[in-house]
């Protein structure tokens, strides 16, 4: 009798527990902590969305969503433990009529279920029929591309179709560090203004969905239907293999491939880049063979079955790191007819600068094979894309008009994107770049970076007009326009005649600045941002890059776009870029001009404010 007394109570004090751990954050939702570091959240009642509270610093809690008794998927948010950052909406809508339940696994196990109960998520989490996504961030840009919340980084996927640029990207829906990585959209007619779409390709049994890339199956040759939009991207979990999506909705939702993988190998591959090859009359598609540094090289007639070709880039150029991202294509190169094929490599870590980078080789490919071409001494040069720190994962948009090659890129480094100071959202694009090849001095063929044509729209009034002016040791200054945060576009065309340097400074008047330099003795500038505002989130940031100018003479042409937490020079009709973040705590006001051991002569200044319909952002 005792023994069963005792098994009686054991059951009715389990039911108590049971009953203890059960609470109501909101309307609709039921709270069962379980454990120290297992949580159930039960949606009871109606609403569009669940509001996720997330604390930035903390560790992912790893939230199983089960509809009707059935695992649907798995995410992981960085859930509020003592105060709440900012809010991500998980999307109810799809499970509209269904039982949810989120089973939530933390790894910041507590003493006891009274400390769980004490964390600001449980207290937080709500029901919700819209979803607040303005704008909070002082350091968003104003019109650089950037998603509305959460973490971006690798734009991928990108094609252009009747009249619309398509630009996905590696997106976080559920915090501002990398995580969950799905497909983001956004489209644009005309490069600048860009419209937020859903969500396109979201992970499945076979993993995250890593980079990729669209094309226009005009011909029909994958079955989909004329002119379906077929993705190839990399299946992220326990290996990296590739995997197809079609879309017949000019790529708002994309139905995914029901034989993939399409590739598979034994050792690490992603981002797979692919292209229609009209001289031999099929699909050639690149992929990064991340760890062997190298570049492998597929054929395919029909977007589903591919032929490994070839391989390239073992020994050659910047060997550090992964390669990672690749993009092939044929250039005229200007002032000939000569036609070349650049391979575009980003890799990480072993950028010119610390951290990541974009290095690419001219040369030629024969369909199956691609060369690189060599310098004087036999070599194969290693050549950089932009010689800046934030300039990484550039790729182009396939099918783009004119026979344009349009880039952009992502505007942030691995060494600290995830610690830079924004909460609400982290990385942007670069602005978009049209690719050209020059050729050097040394006989070497370049890669030119010029803003895309449609950039002009940005210009709003002309603040500064000077010409003719002489620049010495005392700086000659000019004001930044003051509306709209001093974000501006400058244009600046210098003769450095006899000076050994030349100092362009951007700054505030907090003593914050940016200093260019010219130094005539190695034709080189330099961007000098280590006093250019808050720096010290990481030891990586404070930085000097140096790029040469690519001209014998002493005349140096500069465009310059500011924007809250950015500027990307241009240099010399786009011959050398320069993408560097800035985050300054006041805006910055005024451009000077001065020189060493000989004056210079400033023979153009022409500054534009942004254009006011950029203002809202």
């Amino acid at each position: 009798m005792n023994r069963m007394m005792k098994s009686v109570g054991r059951l009715l004090m389990a039911g108590v527990l049971a009953f203890a751990s059960t609470a109501y954050a909101s309307d609709g939702i039921e709270i069962h902590h379980l454990g120290v570091n297992n949580t159930l959240v039960r949606i009871t009642g109606e609403g569009k969305y669940v509001l996720l509270p997330v604390q930035d610093s903390n560790d992912d809690a790893a939230i199983s969503v089960l509809v009707d008794g059935r695992l649907e998927r798995k995410i992981n948010v960085k859930l509020s433990k003592n105060k709440v950052d900012y809010y991500v909406p998980f999307d109810l809508e799809p499970y509209s009529g269904h039982e949810v339940l989120l089973n939530v696994v933390t790894t910041q196990s507590r003493s006891n279920i009274r400390e769980v109960k004490d964390d600001a998520c449980w207290k937080n989490i709500a029901l919700s029929d819209t979803a607040d996504v303005a704008n909070r961030e002082n350091y968003r840009p104003v019109f650089h591309h950037s998603p509305l919340y959460g973490w971006m980084n690798d734009p991928n996927g990108m094609f252009y179709k009747d009249g619309v640029w398509h630009l996905y990207y590696q997106w976080n829906p559920y915090g501002s560090k990398w995580q969950n990585m799905t497909w983001g959209h956004s489209s644009s007619k005309d490069l600048v203004h860009w419209e937020h779409q859903p969500v396109a390709i979201e992970a499945n049994g076979l993993g995250a969905v890593f980079s990729g890339s669209s094309v226009v199956d005009a011909g029909n040759t994958a079955g989909f239907g004329e002119n379906a939009i077929v993705a190839l991207y990399t299946s992220a979990d326990a290996s990296q293999i590739q995997s197809l999506a079609h879309s017949t909705d000019n790529g708002q939702t994309f139905e995914i491939y029901p034989g993939n993988p399409v590739i598979t190998l034994e050792s690490e591959a992603r981002d797979p880049n692919m292209f229609w090859d009209a001289r031999q009359g099929c699909w050639v598609l690149t992929l990064a063979h991340a760890l062997d540094h190298e570049m492998l090289i597929f054929t395919s007639s029909d977007l589903k079955e591919w032929t490994l070709q070839s391989a390239f880039g073992k020994g050659l150029g910047a060997q550090d790191g992964v390669w990672e991202c690749p993009d092939l294509f044929s250039l005229k190169v200007d002032g000939s007819g000569e036609e070349k094929w650049v391979l575009v490599c980003n890799i990480n870590p072993g950028g010119p600068f610390g951290g990541s980078g974009t290095q690419y080789f001219v040369g030629d490919f024969d369909g199956k094979t691609f060369k690189a071409d060599t310098d004087s001494s036999g070599n194969v040069p290693t050549k950089w894309m932009d010689f800046g720190k934030d300039h990484y994962a550039t790729v182009s948009w396939s099918d783009a008009p004119d026979g344009r090659r349009t880039l952009i890129g992502w505007m942030s480094n691995w060494q600290y994107a995830a610690e830079v100071p924004t909460l609400q959202f982290r990385s942007a694009n670069t602005l978009p770049r049209e690719a050209g090849l020059f050729s050097g001095s040394d006989g070497q063929i370049y890669l030119s970076s010029s803003p895309s044509p449609e950039l002009a729209v940005l210009r709003g009034r002309q603040v500064v007009r000077a010409a003719n002016k002489s620049a010495g040791k005392k700086p000659r200054e000019f004001e930044l326009p003051a509306d709209n945060g001093g974000i501006c576009e400058i244009l600046l065309d210098l003769d450095c005649r006899k000076a050994d340097s030349v100092d362009i400074r951007i700054s505030n008047n907090a003593d914050e600045y940016v200093t260019l330099r010219y130094k005539a003795s190695d034709r080189t500038l330099s961007f000098d941002r280590r006093n250019s505002g808050i720096v010290d989130f990481s030891q990586d940031f404070p930085a000097v890059t140096v790029a040469p100018v690519f001209e014998e003479g002493s005349k140096l042409s500069l465009r310059l776009f500011v924007d809250r937490s950015s500027m990307e020079v241009f240099g010399n009709g786009g011959k050398f870029v320069m993408t560097n973040l800035l985050f300054p705590t006041e805006p910055y006001s005024k451009i000077s001009v001065s020189s060493l051991g000989g004056n210079a002569k400033i023979e153009g200044l022409k500054i534009f404010s942004i254009n006011d319909s950029f203002s809202s952002r």
